[in-house]
């Protein structure tokens, strides 16, 4: 990144690809942590994984990032709200967990249990 107007593109870029928004039809909610530590341990390409791919499979899932979720030595962390309620923790992310997470969990319903914070 080397001008204010480069970052400016990619914050808009990424408010197109990501819901930035409090309110949304969406029944599923996959929040990444964004905080300092998140940043720093690969959330970034998580969170644009979970958006491209939801994306890319026409789910009706609010992705969005967050702040500190409070568990650094777990970073990327994401939690995923379900419909009914049902929050998962997936810890130690990367992109390529992200995307089966969106494969598993949210199309077929089945959480990926070794990503989980229990399972760590």
């Amino acid at each position: 990144m080397k001008s204010l107007a480069e970052l400016k593109a990619i914050k808009e870029k990424m408010q197109s690809q990501v819901g930035l928004r409090t309110e949304s039809s969406a029944d599923v909610r996959v929040l990444v942590g964004m905080a300092t530590c998140g940043i720093a341990a690969g959330a970034r390409p998580v969170l644009n994984t979970f958006a491209e791919e939801t994306a890319k499979h026409h789910l009706n899932v609010l992705v969005t990032q967050t702040g500190c979720i409070g568990m650094c030595q777990y970073e990327p962390v994401v939690e995923v709200y379900d419909a009914d309620g049902t929050k998962t923790t997936y810890v130690k992310m990367t992109a390529e967990k992200a995307a089966r997470v969106v494969s598993d969990h949210l199309i077929n319903g089945n959480v990926v249990t070794e990503f989980t914070l229990g399972a760590n």
